[in-house]
């Protein structure tokens, strides 16, 4: 399928659909087409909940890391010899 190519198709478009189609037309100027694309797309976008507030991580600062972690194999090593003192070996 070729995606730069229009495609032709015919859709029933429900009540509030076919108005918010009609409004962006009237406040932009733009043609059926264009501002039905601009609605799909911002369709795509998923919703917008206007009173819903944006999920923030809270976070804080541990201090300097007590093992180098850059090498995963070292840090394995370390564990597997933590765990084996502890009477945990596998």
């Amino acid at each position: 399928m070729k995606y730069h190519e229009p495609m032709r198709t015919t859709v029933d478009l429900d009540d509030d659909v076919s108005a918010a189609l009609a409004e962006l037309q009237r406040a932009t100027g733009m043609g059926k087409s264009e501002a039905l694309n601009q609605l799909v797309r911002r369709g795509l976008l998923g919703p917008v909940d206007a009173g819903r507030q944006s999920f923030v991580q809270a976070s804080a600062d541990l201090g300097r890391a007590l093992v180098d972690v850059t090498n995963i194999g070292e840090v394995l090593e370390l564990l597997d010899a933590h765990d084996q003192g502890q009477g945990r070996g596998r």
